[in-house]
């Protein structure tokens, strides 16, 4: 299990994943907003999403986790 978190505080603008979905090194999972910037936030491995705990619009900080991904 892995664990992606947000790596500064944000607004999670999109979710471009799905739980059960498989996703590859690099995949955009989830894009934040801060600043009137959008940063994606990649999957570092590839495997299986088991998990999203955000949804657009939530407030998040660095280290809030996002997804969770089975590794293949």
């Amino acid at each position: 299990m892995v664990e992606i978190s947000a790596e500064m505080s944000a607004t999670v603008w999109q979710v471009r994943t799905e739980v059960g979905r498989s996703v590859a090194v690099d995949d955009e999972l989830v894009v934040l907003e801060s600043m009137k910037m959008e940063i994606p936030v990649v999957a570092p491995v590839a495997g299986t999403v088991r998990e999203i705990r955000v949804a657009p619009d939530d407030k998040v900080s660095d280290g809030t986790v996002l997804v969770v991904v089975d590794p293949d």
